[in-house]
């Protein structure tokens, strides 16, 4: 298989800088040979600061994919999956790149952000900017541990990259973004145990409610789906916490090999069965952005750059 990006699987960082870029002009042969180059840099600052345990990914937004790579499209690129139930929903914001740099310095990523954005202007507008970072024991800022369903070893390669049944794709990934904003004044009304029944596990030690032991509006019951075979329906998320003072929330990123089990995923979040059940996180946080991006692999990257 092709060589993933780097930062599509690696391990949890302290830091990382979140960039979303519009692009503003039709030089497409600049675009393909510039991407490339920030795989240097990201190469370059991971050997000058090993210590940083530096990675990142380079993600083509699915719309602007069709302008750079016309003749070669991923097998299941799909447009971000807009939803809306009530006063629940998942909207689309712009954003043509995405790029995702980790470390466990801040400096790093700041100094790699900058290196990018000299790099890709004046090709590009700089949409929006996000720095997350890692918080306490690895927990979002409602207090509870966050990624615990995350696949752990060499399975989540199977799950975050796409194999051989798309060749040209082998090693890519797509990813999907949201940018959460949590109502943190409401949720700390909630006592613990109201919050543990929301998310479907305790707070303190992170344990999981049994299966019938959990509602059904539970955030862990509605995110563990199965698929009509029995079998997980599994992301790989590399989400990080952000905010400051007056804004708290989670940027969310979902990796997969298919856009299909982030798409159930949130579907089963947003929109409300029979008995009227949503997931009922929702009540506390509120998706702001969304994006539907595929990062390709590394071969794919740098061949593209000079054809």
């Amino acid at each position: 298989m092709s060589q993933a990006q780097k930062g599509i699987c690696a391990e949890p960082n302290l830091h990382a800088l979140y960039l979303t870029f519009t692009v503003v002009d039709d030089d497409v042969h600049a675009m393909r040979a510039k991407l490339a180059s920030v795989l240097d840099l990201f190469s370059h600052f991971d050997e000058e600061y090993y210590e940083a345990m530096v990675s990142g990914v380079i993600a083509i937004g699915t719309d602007y994919w069709y302008e750079l790579y016309p003749r070669l499209i991923p097998l299941e690129l799909a447009p971000f999956p807009n939803m809306q139930s009530e006063d629940r929903g998942a909207p689309v914001t712009p954003g043509d790149l995405f790029i995702q740099i980790k470390a466990d310095r801040a400096d790093i990523c700041h100094a790699i952000g900058i290196e990018v954005i000299q790099l890709l202007r004046p090709h590009v507008d700089l949409f929006e900017e996000i720095r997350g970072f890692r918080y306490l024991d690895g927990r979002d800022l409602t207090g509870f541990v966050d990624g615990t369903e995350n696949p752990k070893g060499m399975h989540k390669f199977d799950v975050a990259i796409v194999g051989d049944n798309d060749p040209d794709f082998a090693g890519g990934s797509y990813i999907h973004v949201q940018r959460y904003r949590h109502n943190m004044t409401k949720w700390q009304l909630l006592k613990t145990h109201n919050q543990e029944e929301v998310m479907g596990r305790t707070k303190a030690d992170n344990v999981e409610f049994a299966s019938d032991k959990k509602a059904a509006f539970a955030h862990t019951k509605r995110t563990n789906l199965k698929d009509e075979n029995g079998n997980s329906v599994e992301i790989l998320r590399q989400s990080m916490p952000y905010g400051d003072m007056a804004v708290e929330g989670l940027y969310f990123i979902s990796c997969a090999s298919s856009p299909k089990p982030f798409t159930d995923m949130l579907r089963n979040m947003i929109f409300a069965d029979s008995a009227g059940n949503y997931d009922k996180l929702l009540d506390y946080t509120i998706a702001e952005t969304g994006g539907a991006y595929f990062a390709p692999s590394v071969k794919f990257l740098k061949q593209q750059a000079i054809e």
